[in-house]
């Protein structure tokens, strides 16, 4: 069934990197890194049940520690072979950690796993109505010999629908277009529209949708302020072995950024790129651009990032404004 894979589609790219990374991270003793190794342990065995009351045991006994264990605890509920798995009380361990916890590092991606597995939820249920109505269809076929050629296509565009679900997102965005007019010279962000355009000789070639830094509104400032910055600049280099796919640096901070953040008092920061999604979360697709989740940077899908790489050659002129009006 479609929601099944997709569960163990989402699910099973980051089990590796989060259930498998031991007790790097806990500095409380021997025995909460005892304790968390058989918890780990019992999982790797399919003792799901197991692992959770160890889970249990850790924050109760560590509370310091509570949200790691909550979301490792969210994974283990959602694990596609758990066969008591329980997405509501998935989604409970993920909304206790972002409100018990909220400086915690684990709350943006305990966001993102409420977001999906929410999707997975609705899904599954569209999914679930879709193959009853085949399954409808195919009783009336039986039953109907004189329906039969136009109950045959509705059946066959039913399970077609149902077959392709998965890779709906993914075909639409592999679709590349083929522009004749060479690559651009310009690129325009508009940060309250969250658009991203390419522009050649004054005429837009493409637009993306986008996402920002996690304070989106004015110009950056400084340093660790997650704003994404308002000016002029150029694409400078770009890092195609970047931790979000594939990166292209903006020239910030320019003169007037750096004179700004003097007068203040403050580092203005750098590091501020066009880039991909986050390596091993490429599945989530564009559905990444319903929250600002970036620290200052601006983030497309990683099939837009190859898009944009190959139209952009370093020196494109880089425009980032608040307005509305689009001028190249």
């Amino acid at each position: 069934m479609l929601g099944k894979h997709l569960t163990i589609f989402f699910v099973c790219i980051i089990m590796a990197p989060l259930l498998m990374c031991g007790c790097s991270h806990f500095d409380e003793g021997s025995q909460a890194k005892s304790t968390l190794m058989e918890a780990n342990d019992f999982f790797s065995q399919g003792n799901y049940q197991d692992s959770l009351s160890k889970y249990e045991q850790i924050i109760k006994k560590y509370p310091t520690m509570g949200d790691r264990v909550l979301f490792e605890m969210g994974i283990v509920y959602a694990y596609p072979k758990n066969e008591q798995k329980d997405y509501q009380k998935s989604l409970e361990c993920f909304q206790k950690l972002i409100k018990d916890y909220p400086g915690s590092e684990y709350k943006k991606d305990s966001a993102l796993m409420i977001f999906n597995i929410n999707n997975v939820i609705i899904k599954d249920k569209t999914i679930a109505a879709q193959q009853a109505h085949s399954d409808t269809l195919q009783q009336e076929l039986k039953s109907n010999e004189d329906v039969i050629v136009t109950l045959q296509k509705k059946i066959e565009a039913l399970e077609k629908e149902v077959r392709n679900k998965e890779e709906e997102n993914s075909k639409l965005q592999k679709e590349l277009f083929v522009i004749q007019k060479g690559p651009a010279d310009k690129i325009l962000i508009e940060k309250k529209e969250r658009r991203l355009s390419l522009i050649s000789k004054g005429k837009v070639l493409k637009t993306y949708k986008i996402a920002l830094g996690g304070n989106p509104n004015s110009p950056k400032e400084r340093q660790g302020d997650n704003k994404t910055p308002e000016g002029t600049y150029i694409i400078d280099s770009r890092n195609r072995d970047s931790g979000y796919h594939l990166s292209l640096h903006i020239s910030y901070p320019n003169e007037k950024d750096k004179k700004r953040a003097k007068q203040l008092g403050v580092s203005p920061g750098g590091d501020i790129m066009i880039h991909g999604l986050k390596n091993g979360f490429s599945w989530v697709g564009d559905l990444h651009t319903e929250v600002d989740w970036t620290k200052g940077c601006i983030a497309v899908t990683d099939e837009e990032i190859e898009e944009i790489d190959q139209l952009v050659p370093n020196g494109t002129i880089v425009e980032i404004r608040p307005r509305t009006c689009l001028a190249p």
